[in-house]
């Protein structure tokens, strides 16, 4: 089953470059990455595999780390806006920063904890059948779903938002109200941390589906 998503992945890249352009080169490198995330399942049947199941927890930990850290974006936001209202309908007066802050706030909340909602298996899922399948179907689910989507989701992301991000610190970004928080740049340089950490989180599932398929766990 392994070698089959093997070759569909380097036929799609293939299929991309034949298109050239710049979004075909992000086809490419996600049809590139998505293979390596095969190649590495394929070494689960070597020794290599008890270095690659600590690499996951590796993974894991750094993820749930920073989750952990982002959730306090929420205690924030629920502070910083209901401050917001009594100085806004009681004191008569407002904040720019602080509304732009909670914005700001928002953003890390969702980009950077959304590996760990991966993780954790947090996020929405429309089941059919996966919940009543066996370990293996649901490994195979997995690894699937790790090298067809969230790979090139991932690097093209990446590949996409860094010329985006990188203007905004060539210009030093800020707000453009003229008491707003002059770091818009290290707002939009969540965009490709998010990819970042959310592919990482991919290697790591697709790690451990390959062990599963490998009879190793």
């Amino acid at each position: 089953m392994i070698v089959v998503v093997i070759v569909v992945v380097v036929m799609m890249g293939l299929m991309i470059l034949g298109h050239g352009g710049y979004p075909g080169r992000c086809g490419a490198a996600a049809a590139l990455v998505a293979t390596a995330y095969a190649m590495v399942i394929l070494a689960m049947t070597h020794p290599l595999a008890q270095f690659a199941e600590k690499a996951a927890d590796k993974i894991d930990r750094m993820n749930a780390a920073i989750g952990r850290g982002a959730a306090w974006c929420c205690l924030y936001i629920v502070v910083a806006e209901f401050a917001l209202v009594v100085m806004r309908y009681v004191l008569g007066i407002g904040s720019i920063r602080m509304q732009e802050s909670v914005i700001y706030a928002h953003a890390a909340l969702f980009l950077l904890a959304a590996a760990w909602v991966l993780q954790s298996d947090g996020h929405v899922r429309v089941d059919i059948f996966y919940g009543e399948a066996k370990p293996r179907t649901k490994a195979a689910i997995n690894l699937l779903g790790a090298i067809v989507f969230l790979a090139p989701f991932a690097v093209a992301l990446v590949m996409l938002s860094l010329p985006y991000v990188a203007r905004s610190w060539r210009l030093l970004e800020r707000s453009p109200e003229a008491s707003g928080l002059p770091f818009v740049y290290l707002l939009k340089t969540l965009i490709p941390l998010f990819a970042l950490l959310l592919g990482l989180q991919g290697v790591a599932q697709a790690i451990r589906a390959g062990l599963v398929l490998g009879g190793r766990r």
